[in-house]
């Protein structure tokens, strides 16, 4: 998986994050309460920034993702 691939996948997920932010924030605006709406879109954005998180963190200990810290 070339650098470009994993860019993309990181990013494709923090657009699905943020649609579903602003789903849950229309909706929210919108049914006032009425449907379960919001809290699915809301929902569907904490799952998504789990498997986010955890895709990192095994993406780290594979070593297929080499991160870089503070170099004193």
């Amino acid at each position: 998986m070339g650098i470009e691939m994993k860019t993309a996948l990181i990013i494709a997920f923090l657009l699905l994050i943020l649609y579903n932010l602003g789903a849950g924030l229309y909706y929210m605006l919108t049914d006032k309460g009425q449907s379960d709406r919001t809290v699915n879109a809301l929902t569907r954005r904490i799952a998504l920034s789990v498997a986010l998180i955890i895709l990192v963190i095994i993406g780290i200990a594979t070593g297929v993702i080499q991160p870089h810290g503070i170099q004193p």
